[in-house]
């Protein structure tokens, strides 16, 4: 719905005091309201039953809560949740639950659409929209939490930012909402529960560290070769692996926190031992682990998943050059949930 009203959580808890007192009111209403929209993740004025009903009705006139809502929601097999998320505006992302038997994950999206081209991956092929605000990205995630508590009988346990859209493209953003997502006065979560999945954009690796960041870092890598990676992921034309690898060595001489390599072995594109040894190489640069992630199809063909063999070889090199490695089964295959196949289907 379209509306002139402003977005009350795109204020700070300082400006809706100001506002507050602007009206004649205690600062205080300000704390009051703020607790309402972030901690109770209030999606209606009605709901703030220690707020007068005078004043539900102002900020019902000035203001509106812009919340998602659940469009449609897909149950995997596997017991993995797809929710279709309706933004204010119409537009649709989507957000998955993956339960495994110790712990729940939010895969959370961070753009409508994707600002990359990687060609094995269904959001690339849809045209990018816009950035989520924080606010959108904070609401998956306590929508998501809701789930797990419901259906799994446990709160969520840990974030990935692996959803629609190259995080780093909205950083601001992103930033934003994990600091409500970690705050005291939003959910509270441990930074140490969330990690950022980026394609690799250099000079925002940078700017991470140097913001002090307590979360994860993980990079969707899949060759170390440059020519290779930019036939698959164009963008490395512009950010190539040796930019990466400057930003990588800067992150960890300022965090001393490992890397996360993402990396899916495709039949007749990196799966030789060429692409192996440079890989290794690569892995040794900065202290990392290394996730293994089974390739789900798109459709198209081009990209198939390489022979087990050759990951179990890509397993043991790795091992034998002391790198941390785990292969990372997909979930949620069957209803379109599984990393790289979020394009809005259902």
């Amino acid at each position: 719905m379209v509306t002139d009203k402003k977005d009350i959580r795109a204020l700070s808890k300082e400006q809706l005091r100001d506002f507050f007192v602007s009206k004649g009111d205690k600062a205080f209403r300000g704390n009051q309201v703020y607790e309402w929209l972030w901690q109770k993740a209030a999606h209606d004025f009605e709901d703030m039953t220690n707020i007068s009903k005078e004043t539900r009705q102002m900020l019902d006139a000035h203001f509106v809560i812009n919340h998602i809502e659940v469009d449609s929601m897909q149950r995997s097999n596997d017991g993995t949740i797809k929710n279709a998320v309706r933004l204010h505006d119409g537009l649709i992302v989507e957000s998955v639950l993956i339960p495994t038997a110790t712990r729940t994950t939010a895969c959370v999206s961070s753009q409508v659409g994707c600002s990359l081209d990687c060609k094995f991956c269904a959001t690339a092929r849809l045209k990018r929209m816009r950035n989520l605000n924080p606010d959108e990205i904070y609401d998956q995630v306590v929508t998501i939490d809701k789930e797990s508590r419901h259906y799994f009988n446990r709160p969520l346990s840990n974030i990935v930012f692996m959803g629609m859209g190259e995080p780093l493209m909205n950083y601001n953003n992103v930033i934003k909402a994990i600091e409500k997502i970690t705050s005291p006065e939003g959910l509270g979560m441990s930074p140490k529960r969330i990690t950022l999945s980026t394609s690799g954009i250099p000079k925002m690796i940078k700017k991470m560290a140097d913001d002090g960041v307590k979360f994860n870092l993980a990079v969707s890598l899949h060759s170390a070769i440059d020519s290779v990676r930019t036939s698959i992921m164009p963008f490395n034309e512009t950010f190539p692996l040796q930019d990466l690898r400057d930003a990588l060595e800067y992150w960890y001489a300022k965090t001393k926190r490992r890397i996360s390599y993402e990396y899916v072995v495709w039949k007749g594109i990196n799966d030789t031992d060429e692409h192996i040894e440079a890989f290794v190489k690569f892995c040794k640069y900065v202290p990392c682990k290394v996730n293994i992630i089974e390739y789900n199809p798109i459709d198209d063909g081009h990209f198939q998943q390489a022979a087990s063999e050759m990951l179990d070889r890509y397993i043991r090199v790795l091992e034998d050059n002391h790198i941390v490695v785990n292969v990372r089964r997909s979930r949620g295959k069957d209803i379109d949930a599984a990393c790289g196949q979020l394009a809005n289907k259902s």
